[in-house]
């Protein structure tokens, strides 16, 4: 017995075989929607772990270093307390090393030498200055190799290559091995690389400053642009006339959030840096530039998460007495801030990985020292991965590998609080 059903003036056999093919032609197209569907997951997931393994396989090197380790007696020098910044710290150095290799011809001194930083004896200095007890007893100090021996330690230069064509020569190796079987060699975690600012050498280049200075450029864009964008969403959402002049302004708002990066760099070159002279490179004009990126996106969130609250909160807090500024403030702005926040935190993570409005005004410069305040020259995280990968000594590609992950290490890490904001605070209607 088939079932019918009237559709206008006529039955319709829902068990006929034209139904049943048209449902199985149906079933088939969702199937195969759920299919592409998951192909494209794959394939966006396969990229992702192309980028990330690419990263950790050039970058993983960089986060330890090749150090030698040096004793030095200094009780046994004649060291002025009162002036340790004119002791001979590169002779003292020096004759630390002769001894770990032994008899050494002068001839062979530079070769040797050069297997070391060229930072050594400021780096036993600035150590002996931060605690001057170690003046008063022997104690071993971890010096970094040159990066052409850190890289032969990590394997990146083959010694069965000729010696006319690698960085280090057979010599250099054999004083290397000769280190390594005393046991003075080793690779510990590479702190340098979060604590120690730019520098020409490898071994020494770190990204304190860059992070340093991509603090600041945050702290900058959250103080301008959140209580901006949340003041001006409210306005637009709340007390605005509809009229054309505000649409105008919510089409240009739309279309900001749209607009190139690099267009707010020449903005910012234009106005902060030509117009009102602010310094060039500072992380308060870094800022300035994040902030009216990031403004848009602010706007845009907020008043959406404004009109997600039910209109029935505002006539209650309306019905009860209040006025419209007490009802905003204090029902519907609170119950819209978690969605606010996610909104913030997002477009802020958007900003720390901006490079091309930093590089016009100037944030790429070789800063060697962090920041102390807003008004100093300072890099950022993506102007300094830009930096290392423009420069052709060979340590800092591991080291451009290494930036990147910390950056996306940072965007996670705000994109989850973001999440956790989200899932914590939201409210559903």
């Amino acid at each position: 017995m088939s079932i019918e059903a009237t559709s206008g003036s006529r039955g319709i056999d829902w068990q006929s075989d034209a139904m049943k093919s048209l449902r199985k032609r149906r079933y088939a197209a969702d199937r195969r929607l759920q299919i592409y569907g998951m192909v494209a997951i794959a394939f966006a997931l396969g990229f992702l772990a192309l980028l990330i393994g690419t990263l950790t396989f050039t970058g993983y090197k960089a986060f330890t270093q090749t150090m030698v380790s040096i004793e030095i007696d200094l009780s046994s020098q004649e060291l002025d307390r009162e002036d340790l910044m004119g002791a001979n710290w590169r002779n003292l150095v020096r004759d630390a090393m002769r001894e770990r290799i032994g008899e050494l011809p002068r001839s062979d001194e530079r070769d040797y030498f050069n297997m070391f930083t060229s930072s050594a004896p400021f780096l036993v200095r600035d150590a002996v200055m931060a605690n001057p007890s170690l003046l008063e007893k022997k104690h071993t100090y971890l010096i970094p190799l040159s990066d052409p021996l850190d890289q032969l330690s990590k394997g990146e230069i083959d010694r069965n290559t000729p010696a006319n064509q690698r960085r280090v020569n057979d010599q250099q190796i054999g004083w290397y091995d000769q280190l390594v079987s005393s046991g003075v060699i080793s690779r510990p975690f590479n702190w340098g690389l979060f604590f120690n600012s730019d520098s020409r050498f490898p071994e020494l280049a770190g990204l304190a400053g860059a992070i340093s200075g991509s603090f600041w450029l945050l702290l900058v864009c959250l103080v301008i642009s959140l209580p901006v964008g949340i003041a001006a969403a409210i306005y637009l959402e709340e007390f605005a006339p509809k009229n054309k002049f505000t649409d105008l302004i919510e089409i240009n708002i739309n279309n900001l959030a749209a607009v190139p990066s690099v267009v707010f760099g020449l903005l910012g070159l234009a106005v902060f840096l030509g117009w009102f002279g602010l310094p060039r490179s500072a992380p308060l004009v870094g800022g300035l530039v994040l902030s009216l990126m990031t403004l848009p996106t602010i706007i845009i969130v907020t008043r959406a998460s404004l009109k997600s609250v039910p209109s029935s909160i505002r006539e209650a807090a309306l019905g009860v007495g209040a006025s419209k500024h007490e009802a905003i403030f204090h029902h519907i702005l609170p119950l819209s801030m978690p969605t606010i926040m996610t909104g913030t935190i997002i477009g802020l993570a958007q900003a720390l990985g901006e490079t091309a409005p930093l590089l016009l005004i100037g944030m790429n410069a070789f800063i060697t020292s962090p920041p102390d305040g807003l008004f100093e020259a300072s890099t950022a995280l993506p102007t300094q991965i830009y930096i290392w990968a423009d420069s052709p000594e060979r340590g800092f590609v591991a080291r451009t590998s290494a930036a990147i992950l910390v950056l996306l290490g940072f965007l996670v890490l705000m994109n989850g609080i973001a999440i956790f904001l989200r899932q914590r605070f939201e409210r559903r209607w």
